[in-house]
């Protein structure tokens, strides 16, 4: 398995290349630093005759990111890891999409530091950009793994379902776990089956549907090194994927790679789930 992490020297950058190697036991680590000097590249701030202070600043930041490097391929080299770096000049997302588009890697874990949906608008983020973009299933890490016990697998539907399951088939994790999985039905609002008796039938086959799903997805996981039950639950998704989430080490949920207009309209649970979660959360492609 290759992995490609994006690092920086935010605790949030550390945590995603612990919990990356804590998760899965990696043939190739490809750290990816991006130098981004465009705040400093300002005419106003670097006038021509500051033209050779600038490339000394440059260097001083390009030396400050292989030091990055070297303390990072330090505390994983114990793990036998086969370490590949891409250190370049840029925007830090540009940086890390071509890196990952170059490379190939099966996941792309990256660091997030919580910032609210309104910091993203207003001040960016990379970590969004990074997560609405790479062409591979992504790995968002606001806290550390400190133990790897309970998984809580969201699914939607039978597609989706066989691909999370065929992930956890071809990329097991180091150790057993326990996984959860659950489906989530959204809840009517104002159409209530009781009142409307032919939605009520409909209701019922659609909470065995799910059922049914979910059952089918823990038998096929319920052997070494998973242990998995299933469970349907009500509510608003993101919501209440979050609440489950408490008592679980990490999320897994799919992604239809909605873009533009229609994300806009429909939205991305795997989206909204990455801000209400604290722990890390899996988002596969």
């Amino acid at each position: 398995m290759r992995i490609a992490v994006a690092v920086d020297w935010s605790d949030q950058a550390f945590s995603a290349v612990s919990t990356a190697v804590k998760l899965y036991k990696p043939k190739e680590l490809v750290l990816i630093h991006a130098v981004d000097l465009r705040p400093f590249e300002n005419p106003l701030l670097a006038p021509p005759v500051a033209t050779q202070a600038f490339k000394e600043f440059q260097q001083a930041m390009v030396e400050s990111g292989t030091q990055l490097l070297d303390g990072i391929e330090g505390t994983v080299r114990a793990e036998g890891v086969q370490i590949t770096r891409r250190l370049e000049v840029g925007h830090s997302a540009m940086v890390i999409l071509n890196a990952v588009a170059s490379a190939h890697p099966d996941l792309l874990a990256v660091g997030a530091t919580g910032k609210g949906r309104v910091g993203e608008m207003a001040l960016g983020s990379v970590s969004h950009r990074l997560f609405l973009h790479a062409p591979c299933s992504t790995l968002v890490v606001k806290n550390p793994l400190n133990e790897l016990r309970r998984v809580l697998l969201a699914v939607e539907g039978p597609d989706d379902a066989e691909r999370l399951t065929n992930w956890l088939r071809t990329y097991p994790f180091t150790k057993p776990v326990d996984v959860l999985v659950v489906s989530i039905l959204p809840v009517q609002g104002l159409m209530d089956p009781a009142t409307i008796p032919a939605l009520e039938p409909w209701d019922q086959a659609t909470i065995a549907g799910a059922q049914h799903l979910v059952n089918d997805v823990a038998a096929s996981l319920s052997d070494d090194p998973y242990r998995a039950t299933g469970r349907v639950l009500r509510g608003h998704p993101a919501a209440a994927i979050a609440h489950e989430a408490l008592g679980c080490d990490v999320v897994i949920v799919g992604s239809h790679g909605r873009k533009g207009l229609e994300r806009f309209l429909v939205g991305s649970v795997s989206h909204a789930v990455t801000h209400r979660v604290i722990c890390p959360v899996l988002v596969i492609r």
